[in-house]
């Protein structure tokens, strides 16, 4: 996609829910969070809270729509008209959802083009999926036909995270509604700009009102009015494992399942085997990448002893070299961290990393060629062993912690050693390691001598703390419909006639 950022689009001075396709007026006395420009640290605009009445309004809107609405009982045809009206309608406005997301998150341009390529391709794609969607017949019980039906679940609470909230948080909404379903959506309290202006274009494309409605506020206040309340069916969660496991907790104690996307540590295997320029470009990008803030990024770079000393002196080199700034800029590869508190934490890990005998590399402080805005340079440690904080704690950050080893029998299990199993990297051109290590390591997704490539077709997910279930075709189609068996006698029904004799 070519996208430039060529001019300036309008921001509302304070970000309201949306609910049943109007959005909400501002109004006094509402608790207001000041939304902040990561690069210059000014104030953009400020966010309404939701409290428990308006997400109750949310829901009742949402449930409306499903309990009565068109949504669930149009033709299939008629509802991928309007899916695919909203793809259309997302690709025309991408230069403004770009700007409104370059200036709330401070991702990159390099990142963000490829965020709202796949914003509007979500949509296109699980329309398609929902056209496929089958049932099933039996007949072998003599006088009798049995059919089977999915049915849209009903009502689901999305919740989207804040590192990259076009791509995410249309991936809740996109696998939910093509089935019939309707939803509340929630994203982040620190990047709600271009999550307003998104559902906005929802409505502009023919999307009926009360099929998606948008709730905005902090995940103690607004998220738990979402997750506890009675007329939502599932959960769809992006985000920490931390919060996960507490929403699971909640939708638990209310029979409520959950779709949950969560954390990562993962490995990136580096083989003596590989392709050393080509492992180094997908080392570095799997570590920097979205401004190092992304659950899947390659962390953990574990290095064969007989090529560690000469990598890690290019990786370093290359480190030095990346361009930070003004994430509006092309030229741009690395931006300012999302918010300060999310920047203090990262940078709280050099100390860490310190105290466990790591060695810091490079990196480590604040941008200083920077005044203002919550930059840091790209960091990278040499960890004495898989045990050190820095190589079991997310964070979430441009920090690579690296570590050697000898054999790939010892790489896979330091894989292993994680309480996260979300994605994982492995290069090297002998096609047994690279199948020994797909096969053995305990992780949804693995990628060989490639880096952060998504196929929609297959499930993405984790293993252990990374997450519960999978977003796919298959996966999403089991989540959010219901099977129903109808069984129909051919035949006259005999059977006993109680109190007949």
């Amino acid at each position: 996609m070519s996208l430039e950022i060529t001019r300036r689009f309008p921001i509302v001075d304070t970000v309201t829910s949306l609910i049943n396709g109007e959005r909400l007026p501002a109004r006094s006395g509402t608790h207001r969070i000041p939304i902040i420009n990561p690069t210059d640290e000014r104030v953009l605009s400020h966010l309404q809270e939701a409290d428990a009445a308006e997400v109750n309004a949310a829901v009742v809107s949402a449930r409306r729509a499903f309990d009565q609405g068109p949504w669930p009982r149009m033709d299939i045809t008629e509802r991928n008209d309007i899916l695919y009206s909203i793809r259309d309608h997302l690709r025309k406005h991408a230069e403004e959802l770009a700007y409104l997301e370059c200036l709330n998150t401070g991702l990159p341009l390099i990142s963000v083009r490829r965020h709202v390529d796949r914003m509007a391709r979500n949509f296109e794609f699980f329309a398609e999926v929902a056209s496929t969607t089958h049932g099933e017949t039996y007949t072998q019980s003599k006088g009798y036909v049995t059919y089977v039906t999915r049915e849209p679940r009903g009502v689901a609470g999305c919740i989207a995270p804040w590192n990259a909230p076009l791509s995410l948080a249309s991936m809740r909404v996109a696998t939910c509604i093509p089935f019939g379903n309707t939803c509340v959506l929630k994203p982040s309290e620190y990047t709600p700009l271009s999550m307003l202006r998104m559902v906005e274009i929802f409505h502009e494309a023919g999307l009926p009102p009360g099929v998606v409605n948008l709730v905005n506020g902090r995940g103690h206040i607004t998220g738990d009015a979402l997750v506890n309340h009675a007329g939502v069916d599932m959960i769809g969660f992006t985000g920490g494992t931390g919060t996960g496991r507490a929403i699971a907790a909640t939708a638990g104690r209310n029979l409520k399942p959950v779709a949950l996307e969560l954390g990562g540590k993962s490995a990136n295997i580096i083989c003596d085997t590989a392709d050393v320029e080509r492992a180094l470009d997908g080392a570095l990008s799997g570590i920097y990448g979205n401004n190092g803030q992304a659950c899947l990024a390659g962390s953990r770079i574990l290095l064969q002893r007989g090529i560690a000393d000469a990598f890690i002196e290019r990786f370093v080199a290359r480190s030095r070299k990346i361009k930070i700034g003004d994430p509006m800029l092309p030229s741009t590869e690395i931006g300012p961290l999302a918010f300060e508190q999310h920047m203090q934490r990262v940078l709280s890990y050099v100390e860490v990393a310190k105290s466990d005998g790591a060695t810091l590399l490079t990196g480590g402080r604040r941008s200083p060629a920077h005044d203002r805005g919550w930059f840091i340079e790209p960091t990278a440690v040499l960890a004495p062993h898989n045990e050190a904080r820095v190589c079991q704690e997310e964070i979430f950050g441009p920090f690579a912690s690296f570590l050697i080893f000898d054999t790939v029998e010892e790489a896979v299990a330091i894989a292993n050693a994680s309480k996260f199993g979300l994605v994982s990297y492995v290069w090297t051109e002998d096609l047994s390691t690279a199948m020994r290590c797909a096969r053995d390591i305990r992780a949804g997704t693995v990628w060989v001598n490639t880096a952060m490539i998504r196929d929609l077709r297959a499930p993405f997910g984790g293993y252990k703390e990374s997450g519960i279930g999978r977003d796919g075709p298959q996966a999403s189609l089991e989540f959010f419909t219901e099977l129903k068996a109808t069984i129909i006698p051919i035949d006259p029904v005999k059977g006993h006639r109680y109190g007949a004799a």
